[in-house]
């Protein structure tokens, strides 16, 4: 195996493999989590918004797979001193991120694959649209991620850390119409809305399963928002993350 391989193995055997065999109670609560919202929809709305939670619930479960990068790497990073090894050695950030992200992926996926099953019952969509929704997702896991690790990096302590993960969760998951369609939200409400990506990231997503009727303009909108926030936190997490201590 090359050394990159061998870094990005490292990274999942500690951060995902590891978790999920030693402590599988964390790895329920992973995949009920998103499954409790959809039960909560089911009953609420007598079943009619049961597809809006699962377009839902695949993109906030992308989200906080990186929002949870950010709490384990301030975790290995302040009581393991992990990041300080690996600053000392070949592996680059870049590397070291990718690996836990991977990890995080590896992690979610009992959760992804649950509600991906659901979607192919309950939501009847062309490819196309399918497509779509997966780049969604993934845009809002680069995110996250680039969001996690630059707040991972000046976290000092694992409080501090969990602190900033209930913020995002806040911000990004409760406020934001992700999981029920954002006309439910009425006026002049519905505007402090968009101030949450998520909150695109969930409209072109109920738009494109046909939960929404969306003029195109609205969805190019929505497409321009979302790649420009993404390539902006991506940019913090490049840039302004404190890999080296000075």
């Amino acid at each position: 195996m090359s050394r990159l391989g061998s870094q990005l193995l490292a990274s999942i055997l500690v951060n995902a493999i590891y978790e999920m065999k030693n402590y599988p109670a964390v790895l329920i609560i992973t995949v009920l989590s998103p499954l409790s919202f959809l039960t909560l929809i089911w009953f609420i709305s007598g079943g009619a918004l049961l597809g809006v939670g699962i377009v839902g619930g695949l993109i906030m479960t992308m989200f906080s797979a990186g929002t949870s990068l950010q709490s384990d790497l301030s975790h290995l990073k302040n009581d393991f001193k992990l990041q300080d090894m690996v600053v000392g050695s070949p592996t680059s950030a870049s590397v070291y991120v990718a690996g836990m992200a991977i990890s995080e992926l590896i992690y979610s996926s009992p959760a992804l694959v649950i509600l991906a099953l659901l979607f192919g019952v309950f939501v009847q969509v062309e490819f196309a649209a399918v497509i779509g929704i997966i780049i969604v997702m993934l845009l809002m896991f680069l995110m996250s991620i680039s969001l996690g690790f630059a707040l991972a990096t000046f976290s000092s302590d694992i409080v501090q850390s969990f602190a900033f993960t209930r913020l995002l969760s806040l911000l990004f998951t409760t406020l934001a119409p992700v999981y029920y369609p954002i006309t439910l939200i009425p006026l002049p409400w519905r505007y402090l809305a968009y101030l949450s990506p998520t909150t695109y990231a969930a409209q072109i997503g109920h738009g494109l399963v046909g939960f929404m009727d969306l003029p195109a303009e609205t969805m190019m909108i929505d497409w321009a928002v979302l790649l420009s926030l993404t390539a902006f936190f991506l940019w913090v997490g490049m840039t302004k993350s404190r890999w080296r201590e000075k």
